[in-house]
């Protein structure tokens, strides 16, 4: 089980398969974490190894995982990015695509905002937002489970500090995707798929949002996960999105 270590964070990761580098993470909110694959949608790991070099990792304190380091108050979307890039660094690569379920939008764009020269094309599956109807489906996913959990495992962490981190994640910038503002999304030059969903938590809103404002954004067909046909000819949509971006 490989590692990643800088400074106080320790990032465990793994990857299969070669050809261009796909960082992928999977859902989960902040629990997200390598052991989770087999619960999502579509696992991308298998899916794609025959395609790409495909690499995933415990995100930074998420229960489950093998993941570690502070609880990063202050601009805790950048720590998640500084986390991913470090990553990137320690392995050698320097342009990558990157697909994100769930929390993975907000990782997306904020990878993006900090290195657009490295990120070549994103996928947006199933992405968090903002939505109006639910406007703290996050927030308080991570009060309830997340947070307590942590605490329990982790001396060092209060309620008190989970609750600033969780306010400073979802509701510093409350409206679309946390991470970063609509007018970064409008003038985002990078190639990007989306992958509507429309649940409590994954914003139909915020994700339709992306699609009006990014300029080179493109979605796929919506339902696209409940058919067994049409989610495989999702799926091949994706690998072609990417296969169509790489970099000569």
């Amino acid at each position: 089980m490989p590692f990643y270590t800088k400074g106080d964070v320790r990032i465990h990761y793994e990857e299969v398969g070669s050809g261009f580098p796909l960082l992928v993470t999977p859902g989960g909110g902040l629990n997200s974490v390598i052991g989770g694959w087999p619960g999502q949608v579509f696992n991308a790991m298998e899916e794609f190894k025959d395609d790409f070099r495909c690499i995933t990792m415990d995100q930074r304190n998420a229960n489950g995982g093998e993941s570690s380091g502070p609880v990063q108050v202050d601009d805790p979307w950048g720590a998640f990015a500084d986390d991913q890039l470090g990553l990137m660094d320690h392995l050698g690569i320097q342009e990558f695509f990157f697909m994100g379920y769930c929390i993975g939008g907000p990782f997306a764009f904020k990878l993006i905002e900090r290195a657009p020269e490295r990120v070549s094309a994103a996928v947006f599956c199933q992405p968090v937002g903002h939505s109006q109807a639910t406007p703290d489906a996050m927030y308080d996913s991570g009060i309830n489970l997340w947070g307590p959990e942590l605490c329990a495992r982790r001396p060092d962490v209060t309620m008190e500090v989970v609750e600033e981190y969780l306010h400073n994640l979802y509701r510093l910038q409350p409206d679309f995707m946390y991470s970063v503002s609509r007018d970064f999304a409008r003038s985002c030059q990078t190639p990007m798929l989306v992958m509507p969903d429309d649940t409590p938590s994954h914003s139909y809103e915020a994700a339709m949002a992306l699609v009006e404002l990014a300029p080179k954004a493109q979605v796929t067909a919506y339902p696209w996960k409940e058919s067994e046909d049409v989610l495989a000819e999702t799926i091949n949509q994706v690998r072609d999105f990417l296969l169509a971006h790489q970099p000569a």
